[in-house]
């Protein structure tokens, strides 16, 4: 974010040593490398996106077991009163540096990062600009990161700071803005043992399409610090192409979503566009710059307005090099921990997260750190609207030889234990994945995998329908907008036959979600081997969690080593997707709801039921 000056220090003081014995707690596995890898650079990772081990800016931010353990450190982020989003501890090691830079991605122009010095020596500086610092132990600073900056650690010692990324609400700016002045005495916070705070977090998701309004928001702060290299007059002509060319695009881009809003159909010519200036951009901005960091004008396009401007689904963007087709060629075989991977497949808010987070713990499975809606949908050809594809369901025919082969690529890549370090792909653990959208890909997965193994969790539609409806009420599980036949929003899975459900009461388009899933998963496992699957009610694992987690070890061929002990000695926590408390019969906050959509479920509940 850009500031009035370089540095704010806030009246405020924290206890230095009761945050570094909380960072002492911390086991060494919590480190991880800069995520630019710059050398004596590391980090803890306090909030991430989906409170997992991810350096990523956008996303549904949440704690990490880390920042859960660290109870000093949430009663600091949460006394600000603010919105946090990616927070971290960040370390540099003796004689270490961060390099000059400035901050200009999309994520900053409307976030400014606080650092609270934990660690630290006097010979220690922060510049910016034409200032420098030394940021003591215990403050609190803020730094106008859109200018150059840089750090430096000559000492013959470590420095951590605790760095948080935030907005700010007004009455955090009132409290920067009285900071400055000289009669404000330094507020002091200690730490509470008797208070448990939990730290307000970022939930807002990336616009599949960015709306015309903050495009021409974003181009024309940049437009107003454009500048040529020298004074020129080839120069001043090619500023002036260049404002031309901003200009234009803001238009065109205005008229596009007029068109299509942030419709799926519109999503080709939009990525055309962009695709279209990005090229222009890179041409015409050759010795073009910002004035106030000097920074190449075409960087900031890129990383402020052209990354962020078209984000379909949230999903990692990968394209295939080669069309897939109808054929379905036998897949590459699995390197390593990719042999026998076990899934798991179930309705949403089934308690899926749950069952994986437990698992999990496990020394011999290893994960990409929760779910991987991204592994399919980072595919343009299996995205909802490629052709073909008008759901989530996926054939075995969907899983063409280049398709195989970029997911076992990206996936070989995700791979983290179960202390969320790198695992090698040629390792011997096993593969845990669980995300609900693959519960209706099974088939697709065994063509991938031909050896997987799945274990299907299920719950009384009751509870179940209950937690769907609620999901949809809150407005935070939306995966889909501007379906075509679908007006508004879409939660949660999308199962083929969707679109008669347009207009329909939301009990109704949660028994479809309920029902349609678990009846095509039965079919689906129906034509495994039954050593291939297993299946475990909810009811069952919460009030029996640890013979149903060893009847599960058996069933995938692992033994129950002491992290995983650990994790069953005690209750079973709430999953990180859970909404409100668990309680008994909560379901019934909806039971008029429900029972009226009970009767059009009840032989797949009958299915179920039979299991055994």
């Amino acid at each position: 974010m850009r500031l009035p000056q370089p540095f704010y220090r806030l009246k405020v003081r924290f206890d230095a040593a009761q945050l570094g014995a909380e960072i002492a707690a911390l086991p060494d596995s919590a480190w991880t490398k800069h995520p630019n890898e710059i050398e004596g650079n590391s980090s803890v990772r306090l909030i991430s996106v989906d409170g997992a081990d991810n350096d990523a800016v956008d996303g549904r931010m949440a704690m990490t077991p880390h920042l859960r353990q660290s109870s000093y450190m949430r009663q600091i982020l949460a006394s600000f009163g603010v919105v946090w989003g990616r927070s971290r501890l960040m370390r540099l090691a003796p004689g270490a540096c961060v390099p000059q830079h400035a901050d200009i991605n999309y994520h900053w122009f409307t976030r400014v990062r606080m650092h609270i010095p934990v660690v630290t020596q006097p010979g220690v500086r922060f510049y910016c600009d034409n200032q420098s610092v030394h940021m003591a132990a215990g403050e609190a600073w803020l730094f106008d990161n859109w200018r150059l900056h840089r750090v430096e650690n000559p000492t013959e010692h470590e420095r951590i700071h605790l760095v948080a990324d935030t907005s700010g609400s007004s009455n955090f700016w009132q409290f920067i803005a009285r900071s400055q002045s000289a009669d404000v005495m330094d507020e002091e916070h200690h730490f509470d043992s008797k208070r448990d705070t939990i730290p307000l977090t970022e939930q807002a998701l990336l616009a599949p399409v960015m709306p015309p309004a903050e495009v021409d928001l974003l181009v024309g702060d940049l437009r107003a610090e454009l500048a040529g290299q020298s004074d020129t007059p080839s120069m001043a002509v090619r500023l002036a192409r260049y404002h031309a060319l901003l200009d234009g695009f803001c238009k065109d881009w205005r008229q596009l979503y007029l068109l299509h809003a942030d419709a799926e159909s519109g999503w080709a010519e939009f990525a055309k566009l962009r695709d279209s200036a990005r090229e222009a951009s890179k041409e015409l901005g050759q010795g073009l710059l910002i004035r106030s960091n000097r920074i190449d004008a075409h960087m900031v396009l890129e990383g402020r307005v052209l990354r962020p401007m078209l984000t379909p689904n949230a999903v990692i963007p990968v394209r295939m090099t080669t069309p897939t087709t109808p054929t379905a060629p036998t897949a590459p075989a699995a390197p390593g921990p990719l042999r026998r991977p076990v899934f798991i497949v179930a309705a949403p808010r089934s308690g899926s997260t749950l069952l994986f987070e437990t698992l999990a713990t496990s020394e011999h499975l290893v994960t990409v750190g929760g779910e991987a809606a991204w592994l399919v949908e980072g595919i343009e050809d299996l995205r909802v609207g490629a052709l073909g594809i008008e759901s989530n369901r996926l054939t075995a025919d969907a899983c063409s030889s280049a398709v195989a082969k970029r997911m076992l690529s990206v996936l070989a890549d995700r791979l983290v234990d179960h202390a969320g370090r790198a695992v090698n792909a040629e390792s011997a653990q096993r593969f845990l994945e669980k995300t609900p959208k693959n519960s209706l890909r099974i088939p697709f997965f065994n063509r991938l995998f031909p050896d997987a193994q799945f274990i299907f969790l299920w719950r009384d539609p009751r509870e179940n329908l209950s937690s769907i409806i609620e999901a949809w009420r809150s407005g935070n599980w939306k995966t889909y907008n501007g379906l075509d036949g679908f007006e508004g929003p879409w939660s949660l899975i999308l199962p083929p036959g969707w679109r008669t459900l347009n207009r329909r009461p939301l009990e109704e388009i949660a028994a479809f979600q309920w029902e349609t899933t678990n009846r095509i998963v039965l079919d689906d496992l129906a034509l495994l081997p039954a050593e291939r699957w297993t299946a475990v009610s909810y009811a069952e694992l919460v009030a029996s969690p640890e013979p149903v987690i060893e009847r599960l070890c058996r069933f995938i061929g692992i033994d129950i080593d002491p992290a995983l002990r650990m994790r069953l000695a005690a209750p079973l926590p709430p999953s990180r997707y859970t909404q409100t408390e668990p309680a008994a019969d909560k379901w019934r906050m909806n039971a008029a709801l429900i029972d009226r959509v009970l009767p059009g479920i009840a032989g797949t509940w009958q299915r179920l039921n039979e299991l055994g």
